[in-house]
C-alpha cells in the first residue's frame, strides 16, 4: 500500500497541485495546452498504477489479517507504508528521472539536479523511518503470546 500512496502523494501534490511536472513533460512540456493534455493523460495512467498498488496491498492485508500468526501492530502499519512510500521514490526516481528522462521533479527549476537527487534522497530517509518503526520492538508487543 506504500507504493501506491506515495504514487497518489507524488501525483496529486507534484503533478496536479504544483504542477511542476508531468509524467512525459521533460520529453513533452506542460507549456502548451496539447503538452499539457497529453501529460494529463499519462498522469491517469499512473494513478491507474497506484491506484492498483493500492487495492493489490488492501487485499493482501486483509487476507494476512485473517490469519492468526500475525503481529497487528500498528507500528507495523505505518512502516510498512512509509518504508513502500521510500521504495516509491528511489524506483520511481531512478527510471523516470534518471534513466529514462521522462520528467524531473521541478521542470521549471534552474537547478534540476538538486531536486531529482534529493527525491531520491527522500526515498531513503522513509524507508529509514519505516525499517525504525518495523523494527523498534520497544513500541510494540509481538502479538503472538498465548492467551
Amino acid at each position: 500500500m506504500g507504493i501506491g500512496i506515495g504514487g497518489f502523494i507524488d501525483g496529486i501534490l507534484l503533478h496536479q497541485i504544483l504542477q511542476w511536472h508531468g509524467i512525459v513533460s521533460n520529453k513533452l512540456p506542460i507549456d502548451t495546452v496539447v503538452g499539457k493534455s497529453v501529460n494529463m493523460f499519462w498522469d491517469g495512467i499512473f494513478h491507474v498504477v497506484t491506484l492498483s498498488a493500492v487495492f493489490i496491498g488492501i487485499a493482501s492485508l486483509v487476507r494476512l489479517l485473517k490469519r492468526k500468526n500475525i503481529n497487528p501492530s500498528i507500528n507495523l502499519f505505518w512502516g510498512g507504508l512509509s518504508a513502500g512510500w521510500g521504495i516509491f521514490n528511489l524506483v520511481e526516481g531512478l527510471i523516470h528521472h534518471h534513466i529514462l528522462k521522462l520528467h524531473n521533479v521541478h521542470e521549471f527549476s534552474d537547478n534540476q539536479d538538486i531536486w531529482n537527487y534529493g527525491f531520491l534522497a527522500s526515498g531513503v530517509v522513509l524507508i529509514i523511518v519505516g525499517y525504525l518503526f518495523m523494527y523498534n520492538r520497544s513500541y510494540y508487543t509481538t502479538g503472538l503470546q498465548e492467551t
